[in-house]
């Protein structure tokens, strides 16, 4: 675990919340990965540390995609939700997150 070069209180700001849908579900069965809301100035190193820290499981790569934010109406307003960062964490075989119990504990 090499989360010595950053600092605490700015990996505890990287991860923003799981992203919970069915894409995500799929993707953690079949290849063992999670998805994660991150920081949108965050790094790869960065999401990993965080994770290693946060979860205390060994992550094995970090795969980072921007979504693009939404066209939206508001009134006779057009507005647009702001762009967000989304990191699959793939994580080293036999590790797992499980949400329901970190939650509680």
């Amino acid at each position: 675990m090499s989360n010595q070069k950053f600092s605490q209180e700015r990996l505890m700001n990287v991860l923003q919340a799981p992203q919970i849908s069915e894409k995500a579900t799929y993707v953690a069965e079949k290849y063992e990965q999670v998805i994660f809301r991150v920081d949108s100035t965050a790094t790869k190193p960065e999401i990993k540390a965080a994770v290693e820290l946060m979860f205390k499981v060994d992550v094995e790569s970090v795969q980072v995609a921007l979504v693009k934010g939404k066209q939206k109406r508001f009134g006779k307003f057009m507005g647009r939700r702001k762009n967000w960062k989304k990191a699959y964490v793939c994580l080293a075989p036999g590790q797992k997150i499980n949400f329901a119990e970190s939650e509680q504990g």
